[in-house]
């Protein structure tokens, strides 16, 4: 997973990151780590924040744009 990456390009401390996402610090830490798993609920609001596909987020394309909305 690229959060870290993502986290870091944008200058944004993971406490910062946590308080969006409504979670501890050290939880969001864990999700960085890998110690604990990336529930898709945050996987779509981190894709949110930093403007990327959720694909992208887990390493599955290196294309960072996310997907057009369905109207």
């Amino acid at each position: 997973m690229r959060i870290r990456d993502l986290r870091e390009d944008a200058d944004l401390t993971q406490k910062t990151v946590a308080d969006y996402l409504h979670i501890r610090q050290s939880t969001y830490s864990q999700y960085e780590t890998r110690q604990r798993q990336l529930p898709i609920d945050t996987l779509i609001k981190l894709a949110k924040l930093y403007d990327v596909s959720t694909d992208y987020i887990l390493g599955l394309t290196d294309i960072k744009a996310p997907y057009p909305k369905n109207t």
